[in-house]
């Protein structure tokens, strides 16, 4: 047996709407941060230099540990990172 998903993995995994959003919305952040990284392919070293976190913070971020970062911190990193970001409510 299937279920449809309902578009937010969070939500299917039994979040409560809020936080389903919320986690949505840093794991989205942070693939963002994920890729700027790549493409500038900086090590954990250079990219804790630039954004003035720690290593371990940068591992953090790579690892996908959403747990670990707000909304506001991730967008000051995708700034810092040379990135625009925007926001759309639907």
């Amino acid at each position: 047996m299937s279920v449809k998903s309902s578009g937010n993995v969070f939500a299917d995994l039994g979040f409560n709407e809020e936080e389903a959003t919320n986690l949505k919305l840093r794991s989205q952040l942070m693939i963002e941060v994920d890729k700027a990284l790549a493409e500038k392919n900086m090590t954990q070293v250079a990219a804790a230099k630039a954004l003035d976190i720690s290593q371990p913070r940068v591992s953090d971020l790579i690892r996908g540990k959403v747990d670990k970062f707000t909304i506001d911190m991730l967008v000051n990193i995708l700034t810092k990172l040379g990135h625009k970001v925007t926001m759309r409510i639907a």
